[in-house]
């Protein structure tokens, strides 16, 4: 009695193949750690030869089908049935011992911040500065300045410090916080300056042929970051540094300029302006508005003036006096 399998696929070709005996189930079986796939089927225990003759067709094709089917059983250790090439990449990145360790993970980043970032107080005063961070778990935490500290206060992720006397123009405040074996800062400025309480330009007095102008610029700090300037209508006719000054302590500060009288000044108004230059930061003041008087004469003057056209008018009398001769002359002969 005979079995076909009539389509057995290998490849891209269709084969078929006829086997004799009673058919029995194909099973696969495991091996060790890789999968194998058994052939099991019982033959005929009739001798080969027989059938061989009888149907020498059947033979060759029963042959052929054996020898396909040991071709699969040899090909199916290489490609494991259910595996993947993720899986068995997988399985060789194994080492001997087992999965390879994952790599240690990395802390996470954490940030430091320090407000206020920049602070403006007067010379003396005091201000509060607060360094928090994001780290759950802070080793420590500094500040490293040299102005003066005071009070401190703390909470879960802020210190705070007090700076007691600031008297330095411009002080870099730094805050340390040191998270799992890592130290990261923040920077914080702090200025000490007053702005001017007042600029006062007092009226111009004329001295002479010159107009003396005065300007006061009072409780100003720092007096050697300051420049006053005076302005007739919109141009600086002068201004001054006052760098030399090195005090840490409020001032009061007067520029004294004498200013030569033109005509084309009378009735234009000067202003006096106070400018502090802060490595950045500038705060300006300015006076109100004063007019130039008009020119004044003097006793003197105006004595020399009255000479002056007196000595005109007579000159011009004489030189008409002599041109009238002349043509009375040049009439009398004709």
């Amino acid at each position: 009695m005979g079995w076909r399998i009539p389509f057995l696929s290998c490849g891209s070709g269709l084969y078929t193949a006829g086997l004799r005996g009673p058919p029995e189930p194909l099973s696969l079986s495991p091996r060790g750690g890789a999968e194998e796939a058994v052939l099991r089927a019982s033959l005929s225990p009739e001798p080969a030869l027989a059938p061989w003759r009888g149907a020498p067709q059947s033979g060759l094709f029963a042959m052929g089908s054996l020898l396909l089917l040991l071709l699969l059983l040899l090909l199916s250790p290489s490609y494991p049935r259910g595996g993947s090439a993720r899986r068995r990449r997988g399985a060789r990145t194994q080492g001997p011992g087992g999965p390879s360790p994952a790599p240690p993970e990395t802390s996470a980043p954490f940030w430091v911040r320090i407000s206020p970032g920049f602070k403006a107080v007067p010379p003396g005063g005091s201000v509060w500065l607060n360094c928090s961070s994001s780290c759950p778990l802070p080793e420590g935490s500094s500040l490293r300045t040299e102005l003066r500290r005071g009070d401190t206060l703390s909470g879960p992720g802020w210190v705070s410090y007090q700076l007691l006397d600031v008297r330095a123009w411009s002080s870099d405040v730094h805050c340390f916080v040191t998270c799992a074996g890592e130290t990261r800062g923040a920077t914080a400025r702090i200025t000490a300056y007053k702005q001017p309480s007042s600029v006062i330009l007092e009226s111009p007095v004329l001295m002479g042929s010159e107009y003396t102008l005065r300007c006061h610029v009072t409780h100003v700090f720092p007096v050697g970051f300051l420049v006053v300037a005076l302005r007739r209508g919109g141009r600086v006719i002068y201004s001054e540094s006052l760098e030399r000054f090195t005090g840490r302590d409020l001032a009061n500060v007067t520029l004294t300029y004498a200013l030569r009288a033109r005509p084309g000044d009378f009735g234009q108004p000067v202003t006096c302006h106070a400018r502090l230059n802060l490595d950045g930061l500038v705060v300006l003041s300015s006076s109100a508005p004063v007019t130039l008087p008009v020119l004044a004469w003097s006793p003197a003057s105006k004595a020399l003036a009255s000479t002056s056209i007196a000595a005109l008018v007579g000159i011009l009398l004489v030189v008409g006096a002599l041109c009238l001769r002349k043509y009375l002359s040049m009439k009398s002969r004709s």
